[in-house]
């Protein structure tokens, strides 16, 4: 299945979803949750690479010799924290709240390369879709980085926030390398679509979904919610996501002469 439902909230401490070993569907990349109350410590030190997204909460970050205090109160209205790891590198993470939340990525990377902390004003929002579709794809980007800043990298790694009754991921497109998407609502009771090739799901509140096989994956969320998704990119070897591959006969929509009915 290509959507994982996440019915109960998640326990404190790290929840996987999905694994770098999995025999269906596998996106090549430890994907999870890692919820912590307030003094909670999780040391990680494994052999993989690892991005660290701080969805919501404080929390303090020590690696190498370096030590932060990070804070973000939403995902919906504020940029991301995120920590981006070579294999091998200790990290200590302390919470400072309760409830503090991050999305943890990992995969395979022998290249060594200087450990980052990507800080929220360095993510900037980025407005598509704006003055194109009659709005009904403007939607909110950020890109934490890609191949374009971090080609030693196996990930591409960022975030999109959809307004109420508005499309994302759009016009539809795909691309061969595995990507995962992980969604929050606003409020959580809210709830979406996502496209995979001529199948839809229905996405809710800490669901995530696979994205394999090259299906196209635009989104729709329902009025009256606000839709929040983390997505990352896992490169194939030898094949980088650059940019993705767009369904020529629906890009017609985002030329600015475009005539959409009703042309009023």
């Amino acid at each position: 299945m290509y959507r994982i439902r996440q019915s109960q909230e998640f326990i404190y401490g790290y929840n996987p979803i999905t694994t770098i070993d999995e025999k269906v569907k596998n996106t090549m990349m430890d994907f999870g949750i890692l919820k912590m109350k307030k003094e909670q410590v999780e040391i990680d030190m494994e052999s993989k690479e690892r991005v660290y997204l701080l969805i919501e909460g404080e929390a303090k970050l020590e690696w190498e010799d370096k030590s932060v205090v990070i804070n973000r109160n939403s995902c919906f209205d504020e940029s991301p924290w995120t920590l981006h790891l070579p294999k091998n590198t200790k990290v200590k993470i302390t919470a400072l709240k309760d409830d503090t939340e991050f999305s943890v990525s990992k995969t395979f990377n022998d290249t060594i390369f200087e450990s980052k902390l990507y800080t929220q004003k360095e993510c900037v929002d980025e407005h598509r879709g704006k003055g194109t579709m009659k709005e009904t794809s403007t939607r909110i980007v950020r890109t934490v980085f890609d191949y374009s800043n971090a080609d030693y990298s196996n990930f591409v790694v960022g975030e999109v926030i959809d307004y109420p009754g508005k499309w994302s991921s759009y016009p539809p497109h795909h691309h061969p390398q595995p990507e995962v998407y992980h969604y929050r609502f606003n409020p959580k009771h809210g709830y979406g679509f996502c496209q995979l090739g001529e199948d839809v799901v229905m996405v809710k509140h800490n669901d995530t979904v696979k994205i394999v096989d090259e299906l196209s994956h635009p989104q729709a969320t329902a009025p009256g919610y606000a839709m929040y998704y983390i997505w990352v990119i896992r490169h194939i070897d030898g094949n980088p996501y650059i940019a993705p591959t767009f369904e020529p006969e629906h890009l017609w929509v985002i030329k600015e002469d475009a005539k959409i009915w009703p042309d009023k």
